[in-house]
């Protein structure tokens, strides 16, 4: 089991992967708003893994990312986009996300992103 932060600004989609993530036995230890808070939280909670929704409020995806690898080298960050943002996903994995996943979430395919990020 994981402690899990949740970074989107839809709490829509916080509530459907926190429920995604707690059926897979994983501990949601935080849920950020936007990439300002994200980096604040991270930096509050030290989970074992983040994931990042690209656009958001106050700070993005991408940027939240390199925050976040300020506070933590080591942290672990998956993206979550929606279709359409290839270019911001690229720029998040050069920034250090380790995956990315696309919305609307499959859970099979979060729990592969999760289990790989982990390892």
């Amino acid at each position: 089991m994981a402690t899990i932060m949740i970074s989107d600004d839809a709490m829509f989609m916080r509530m459907q992967l926190k429920d995604i993530l707690t059926k897979l036995g994983h501990d949601v230890v935080g849920e950020a708003e936007n990439g300002l808070e994200a980096i604040e939280k991270y930096r509050e909670l030290k989970p074992d893994l983040v994931t990042m929704d690209i656009t958001m409020p106050e700070t993005n995806g991408v940027e939240a990312v390199k925050g976040i690898k300020e506070v933590n080298p080591n942290a672990t960050i998956i993206m979550c986009s929606a279709m359409g943002q290839k270019d911001m996903v690229v720029d998040a994995i050069k920034a250090g996300a380790k995956d990315f996943v696309v919305k609307p979430f499959d859970p099979k395919r979060i729990q592969e992103a999760v289990e790989n990020a982990l390892k």
